[in-house]
């Protein structure tokens, strides 16, 4: 779009084009600071430097992300031996939101345990499910393709169920006390369409899909060769 065209837009005082056009050159922004900042982070401090914080990232994932995913997978297979079958996936979602705090999901001073519920959901839950339901059109073994195809569907679950929390948790943290809490957040955020609380969602889900994969593609051969029977 061209500056003439917007400057016009803007002069009619049209509020639905004015919106628009806002929204088309946050989205451009968006992109630009994103690509900037990697460039900038490089040239100044080197490639490297992308990888600030790993430690802190690598203890996080062997405290919280290995409760979560013991417990998850425990109840899981208690109830798949009830039943003698993997249990449905309503029991899936369940377990993977119980497992972070059902009760906190929709509080607003516990962002963190909300967002590690969904991600829980998404990750856990859809694997399972995805990997139970490749096996049984028997086209695929239990095998690290199949492995790679269910925990690529789960990242994408995941990435999808997280985004409007971390869309409003930015906007929450960046805000100038315009918003008064969660709820006053979300409404002015519905204001801007159902896409605004996928703002960020390419660049989430290039951080979040490759780190399920891995997860999942690395746990499933811990299982193989360590002799761990799944219920699948």
């Amino acid at each position: 779009m061209s500056s003439s065209r917007v400057v016009a837009m803007l002069s009619r005082n049209d509020p639905v084009q004015e919106c628009c056009t806002v929204h088309l050159q946050t989205q451009q922004e968006v992109k630009m600071r994103m690509m900037g900042m990697a460039m900038r982070v490089i040239r100044t401090d080197g490639f490297l430097a992308l990888y600030n914080g790993l430690s802190a990232s690598l203890c996080r994932q062997m405290t919280y992300s290995l409760t979560r995913f013991a417990i998850y997978e425990t109840a899981r297979d208690r109830l798949g031996q009830g039943s003698q079958g993997p249990p449905p996936f309503y029991q899936k979602v369940l377990l993977g939101a119980v497992g972070e705090g059902l009760k906190k999901l929709f509080s607003g001073a516990t962002m963190a345990s909300s967002r590690g519920a969904l991600v829980t959901v998404g990750q856990l839950s859809c694997y399972d499910q995805a990997k139970q339901l490749v096996l049984t059109t028997g086209l695929l073994s239990d095998n690290i393709f199949t492995h790679f195809l269910a925990s690529f569907i789960a990242g994408g679950c995941a990435t999808f169920l997280c985004q409007p929390l971390d869309v409003l948790k930015t906007r929450l943290m960046n805000s100038q006390g315009e918003y008064r809490g969660v709820t006053h957040c979300a409404m002015e955020t519905a204001k801007l369409g159902p896409l605004a609380f996928y703002k960020g969602f390419v660049p989430a889900a290039i951080r979040l899909i490759p780190h399920t994969v891995l997860t999942f593609v690395f746990l499933e051969q811990l299982r193989k060769y360590f002799g761990i029977k799944v219920v699948t």
